[in-house]
């Protein structure tokens, strides 16, 4: 059984390198360390993807095309199309509850106020699928969340950025 993995974040050059892509940026890193192909668009499903095998097992990581909050029109055109059940879905996602670089696993939980989630779970019509949420909340947040899940990530926590990928690296590598 392949196992889907799905980076959500928003589409285009404006976006990149911003907390609210943190899941975007982190499929995309796992894709360069596992060596998988270049991803190929596929305007049918909605998304990017790229096929590869992680210790045997067929991996299927996947960029949606759409803006985040309709994030589950891609995920639903995805599942169905590659025929994958809800326990081999994997989504990742930024998190405004969780302190910044803390990663937590979770499956059949609430969408939290994720509007990215919050349509996947809609188009699905369950909660039931692995999250990888991935903590963006500093101690000095004055802006509105609107607008900080979409200003770029300061300089000084890039380093951090590349760490919490390679924890999640290990997340599969162990999968």
């Amino acid at each position: 059984m392949s196992k889907l993995i799905i980076g959500l974040g928003n589409p285009g050059e404006k976006y990149k390198n911003t907390p609210h892509n943190l899941g975007k940026d982190t499929v995309e890193y796992l894709r360069e360390k596992f060596d998988f192909p270049a991803f190929k668009e596929k305007k049918n499903l909605l998304s990017s993807i790229s096929f590869s095998k992680i210790n045997g097992e067929k991996i299927i990581l996947a960029l949606p095309l759409v803006f985040m909050n309709e994030s589950g029109r891609a995920v639903i055109a995805l599942k169905n199309f590659l025929k994958i059940d809800e326990e081999n879905l994997w989504v990742i996602h930024d998190d405004l509850d969780i302190e910044w670089g803390k990663i937590k696993i979770v499956k059949n939980r609430g969408a939290a106020g994720h509007h990215g989630v919050e349509s996947i779970i809609q188009f699905l019509k369950t909660k039931n699928f692995w999250r990888i949420r991935i903590g963006i909340k500093t101690q000095k947040i004055s802006l509105s969340p609107k607008i900080y899940v979409l200003k770029k990530i300061p300089k000084n926590k890039q380093k951090e950025k590349e760490e919490i990928a390679e924890q999640i690296v290990k997340i599969f590598k162990r999968a």
